[in-house]
């Protein structure tokens, strides 16, 4: 029987006869509903339309108000709650890769709905990848896909972003450029994937470089806002 990820309780899987009939292979969960019910999904008929932001309309929200116009918009699957925050410590600055697999198969559900021809992982600088040992957004994508195109400009982050303020994660310059073996993103369709949208700016900026290589359209896609 397997564990819950998150809670290490077991997972009592209850099979049905339309499965059954279905001769599908067993997928098997590897977060208990319990865990699963403390985070909360954002309904997209009930979200900011340019960053994802959870709200009770489909109107710009105040903060993508004051931003330039710009041909980019984000989705985002689940709030920033404290399920999400106490999820992304044991993962993300804890190192725990097995973690990967809570969100894994339904951000890969969401990523084919956006029908990209190109797929961006937003990079961690390289001090990052030797200190934890993975991307955390590459984690989460389909395995053997290595969209490390675009690259961080510096080899560290003095300050990481978890501990900016808001105004000074806007005043970030562009920290991003594209690798030398990235393939033309001249009329292709990119999907930017991220961690957490907070203020957008990091977003914002892997859009603005991408979209001045000439891409047709550039979405942002991320776990949480």
């Amino acid at each position: 029987m397997t564990a819950c990820l998150l809670c290490q309780r077991p997972i009592d899987v209850k099979l049905t006869l339309p499965w059954v009939l279905s001769w599908q292979p067993l997928r098997q969960p590897v977060v208990c509903a319990t865990c699963w019910q403390t985070f909360t999904p954002i309904i997209a008929s009930q979200a900011c339309p340019d960053c994802g932001r959870a709200q009770l309309s489909r109107t710009p929200c105040r903060d993508c108000q004051r931003w330039a116009p710009l041909a980019f918009y984000n989705q985002a699957l689940f709030t920033y709650n404290d399920a999400m925050q106490a999820y992304f410590e044991q993962y993300k600055f804890k190192g725990d890769y097995r973690l990967r697999q809570v969100f894994a198969q339904t951000l890969l559900t969401r990523l084919e709905t956006l029908k990209p021809t190109i797929v961006v992982a937003i990079p961690v600088t390289p001090e990052t990848m030797t200190t934890r040992g993975f991307n955390q957004v590459t984690g989460w994508l389909a395995e053997g896909e290595n969209p490390d195109w675009l690259q961080t400009k510096s080899q560290a982050k003095p300050i990481p972003q978890s501990q900016k303020t808001r105004q000074d994660r806007l005043l970030t310059t562009q920290p991003f450029e594209l690798a030398a073996n990235a393939p033309t993103l001249v009329n292709q369709t990119v999907v930017i994937v991220d961690d957490v949208y907070t203020t957008g700016r990091t977003m914002r900026h892997a859009a603005s470089l991408i979209l001045e290589t000439g891409a047709k359209s550039v979405v942002g896609l991320t776990l949480a806002r």
